[in-house]
């Protein structure tokens, strides 16, 4: 089958994988189909010729209109942060979907799971992932399995939380689980063998196990991050250390939230070694190295903030969950929406002239305060103003900000000039609703030490004041212009 002749439903688009593999998809031609618990998330993120539909696995019934039509089908569904028994609700996800996929005649699933011996008392976490696939075969629909181990890759969950401990700790205490063996793989070589998947010829349902081609622990990982980064890092083995308590320590200095820590940390005690090469056989990828693989997502880091994390991926319960604080690896991002009756281009001609004269919506004293201070410093302060009242362009100076990237109507980064111990951004984005318009506001830092963490956190109160103060005025402001355009079109 050509690429245009094929229909493809990916779930998971909102997510680190998913969210990677849908532009590939894309620019290879095919016919996409997204399928999410929430179409708005996805707003903007897609391409012109690809459709967004309404789904939940754990709802059999919204599956039935996703499915039609769909030759190939990518399940990227699991609970792992759902507060409640998550195997059970990945049992009944992929029933629901393997249901679904047999009565609207889906050629074949292509699934992403975990590698793992069944021989081992698996983990919960490892073994759902495989009682997963398990699931999917069931109702006799090709299923391609691929089992990968830790991800490599500037967002996924693993790296960056073995990019956080290096980063942060000078000295580490490993428990038992750092000296497990696991085979790691790049996130561009799990992308290109779910490429290929897709044009494998037609054959019974079959597990591949893929992953690089060294054979490492975690603590062997993370001296090679810290050679790569130019740290030296002292590790010291202990027998002590819990899965529950490994999980709060992981919390406190990684991205992770204790539960989910809990459930990766328990997943650790396995060994996760590719021990088929049936991969090899059926598939051209050749995977890099571990080096490879880490100098790579190193490179990649900062281009790739913008797109994609694991933590992008939606809640179980399908709500959006709230970043306010939370850590990526070394940097702590403060985001927050807000909605408008305003359309979007309204929305954004607010936010388009923020500083200068327009002032920043909140607060403005505590920002003049702040760029005294700067001054003080050797800053630049806010005397600087802006080139244009409400045109602008990347590069432009915006009081002690700087454009860093700008799409009209859409989206507008600014990078922080004034004297802060790391880096600084913060950006704004707007989105359509069915309705009006969404505003995103999003803080980020890039703290550079433990006195630049105590900076975020000294000023993290007062940030949610003035940030989500600036936020709602700035949707107010963009209700204004809204309503001034409507009253000038009526008046001509």
């Amino acid at each position: 089958m050509s690429h245009a002749s094929q229909k493809i439903l990916l779930t998971g688009a909102t997510g680190y994988v998913g969210g990677r593999l849908l532009p590939l998809l894309e620019a290879a031609g095919y016919r996409i189909r997204c399928m999410t618990r929430r179409p708005e998330a996805l707003a903007g993120d897609v391409g012109e010729a690809t459709e967004v539909v309404q789904g939940d696995a754990l709802d059999a019934g919204s599956l039935v209109a996703a499915m039609q039509g769909v030759d190939t089908a990518f399940y990227f569904v699991h609970s792992m942060g759902s507060t409640s028994d998550f195997e059970a609700e990945d049992r009944l996800a992929a029933q629901n979907f393997t249901d679904a996929a047999k009565q609207a005649g889906v050629r074949r699933i292509i699934y992403l799971g975990g590698l793992g011996s069944r021989d081992k008392a698996l983990s919960k976490h490892l073994r759902s992932r495989q009682e997963t696939g398990d699931v999917l075969r069931s109702s006799g629909v090709q299923v391609v399995e691929l089992r990968a181990s830790i991800v490599i890759g500037s967002g996924s969950l693993s790296f960056e939380m073995i990019r956080a401990l290096v980063e942060r700790l000078p000295v580490m205490i490993c428990p038992k689980w750092v000296r497990v063996l696991a085979q790691p793989i790049a996130i561009e070589d799990v992308l290109a063998y779910l490429q290929e998947a897709i044009e494998l010829p037609e054959q019974d349902s079959k597990i591949y196990e893929i992953g690089g081609p060294d054979q490492v622990s975690y603590g062997e990982i993370m001296q090679e991050y810290a050679e790569q980064r130019g740290l030296r890092r002292m590790m010291i083995p202990v027998p002590l250390l819990t899965p529950y308590l490994s999980s709060l320590w992981l919390g406190l200095v990684t991205p992770l939230y204790a539960r989910v820590g809990r459930k990766l940390v328990a997943s650790l005690k396995n060994p996760t070694l590719v021990s088929s090469n049936l991969a090899s056989t059926a598939f051209s990828v050749r995977p890099r190295s571990l080096s490879e693989a880490i100098a790579r997502a190193l490179v990649n880091e900062d281009r790739e903030f913008a797109a994609t994390r694991w933590s992008d991926a939606l809640s179980a319960s399908g709500q959006a969950k709230s970043w306010g604080g939370v850590r990526f690896g070394s940097r702590l991002v403060d985001s927050r929406t807000a909605d408008s009756d305003a359309t979007p281009t309204a929305a954004f001609a607010a936010i388009q002239r923020i500083g200068g004269k327009t002032g920043w919506y909140y607060g403005d004293w505590l920002w003049r305060i702040r760029g005294f201070l700067d001054l003080l410093v050797g800053g630049v302060g806010v005397r600087r103003g802006r080139r244009d009242p409400v045109n602008i362009r990347v590069g432009d100076a915006l009081d002690f900000w700087r454009v860093e990237s700008f799409e009209p109507g859409r989206s507008l980064q600014l990078r922080a000039e004034m004297k802060v111990p790391g880096r600084a951004w913060l950006e704004f984005e707007v989105t359509e609703r069915e309705t009006g318009s969404r505003v995103r506001q999003t803080a980020i830092f890039d703290p550079v030490g433990l006195f630049g963490l105590a900076y975020w956190y000294a000023l993290y109160p007062l940030h949610q004041l003035v940030f989500a103060g600036m936020l709602r005025n700035a949707v107010r402001a963009g209700t204004l212009v809204d309503a001034a355009a409507s009253a000038h079109a009526k008046s001509t």
